[in-house]
């Protein structure tokens, strides 16, 4: 029978991007258990006795052991982090070969186990293979969540709130679209305060148009510029992978833009992909459907037909 009173987290991949979610997991305190998992058994259990010689100083207990896809039975949340990482010049549509068939495995594996959590996926490409998920798994869609575009929308919010001077909680704007080269700033939708970014514009000629196509550019390109630099990108994610854990364990009911299965919303269908959605402990309640104007309804389409496109050729279901 299930525990109803210990929250388990099963992280399924302690590379940078899962030891780093861990670790930031461990800090903030949001899990009762947190088990790790992954075919180098070695790293995971040097990450296990790295992590217990840390717990002193975390803000409460979290039970944190190497296990294996038999302890997924009891977690009420899987995250997925393993998978061949984006390389130099990579994209991440490039990836989709080299971990739709890990997917396969590590999926299988965890639901012989018995578990009737949430997945989260966070491995590139993350609509595509959170799409995988869900038909590899069998459960409703609602508990397939990617991390989408949180860390897109949260690059867009601080180099925004740099640019007008003000602190990124009062930056209210939107990523969606592919977590890759097809994505959108929702710029109509955009706000500082209660006050649209258009009025801004059109009131201070201090801030320009072209600055803010910039910042995007800036935000779209930016896991290009990390990984260049220093070979990966993981910090950043792993803060936004455990923003959305908080807000599956503790019930949050938050908005966060994340990669959900359009059933009709935004015109679109039977794809997964990033769209701000409320999140809560049965996953997925609610996808928020944002009011587009025309081109960026036209460009959300265009990230949608390309991600339908790589769809198509791993499920025929999937139709433009």
């Amino acid at each position: 029978m299930k525990r109803q009173c210990m929250n388990r987290v099963a992280l399924v991949g302690t590379g940078f991007v899962g030891s780093s979610y861990a670790f930031a997991l461990m800090n903030q305190g949001i899990a009762d258990e947190l088990v790790l998992i992954d075919v180098n058994k070695e790293k995971a259990e040097g990450d296990v006795m790295d992590f217990n010689h840390g717990k002193v100083f975390a803000p409460k207990p979290m039970n944190i052991w190497h296990g294996d896809y038999q302890d997924c039975r009891d977690a009420d949340l899987v995250v997925i982090c393993a998978g061949a990482n984006q390389k130099p010049g990579e994209t991440r549509l490039d990836l989709v070969d080299k971990n739709i068939n890990i997917f396969k495995t590590i999926v299988d594996s965890v639901m012989r186990s018995g578990f009737d959590g949430v997945f989260l996926v966070a491995t590139n490409p993350v609509d595509i293979l959170t799409y995988a998920t869900w038909k590899f798994s069998g459960l409703p869609k609602e508990r397939v969540i990617g991390s989408g575009t949180i860390l897109d929308t949260a690059r867009f919010r601080f180099l925004l709130s740099e640019y007008f001077q003000v602190a990124p909680t009062n930056v209210h704007a939107y990523i969606i679209g592919e977590h890759g080269d097809t994505e959108l700033p929702v710029w109509s939708r955009a706000e500082i305060g209660s006050i649209p970014v258009e009025q801004i514009l059109s009131q201070n000629d201090s801030y320009r148009k072209e600055d803010l196509e910039n910042i995007f550019i800036n935000v779209r390109d930016a896991a290009y510029q990390i990984i260049e630099k220093k070979g990966a990108t993981y910090y950043g994610i792993a803060m936004g992978l455990v923003r959305i854990t908080r807000a599956i364990l503790h019930n949050e009911n938050a908005i966060l833009t994340v990669s959900a299965y359009l059933d009709g919303q935004y015109n679109e269908q039977n794809v997964y992909i990033g769209v701000p959605a409320i999140i809560n402990r049965n996953g997925i309640r609610e996808v928020m459907e944002l009011k587009l104007n025309e081109t960026e309804q036209q460009q959300f389409h265009h990230s949608v037909t390309v991600l339908k496109d790589i769809l198509s050729r791993y499920f025929d279901e999937v139709k433009q």
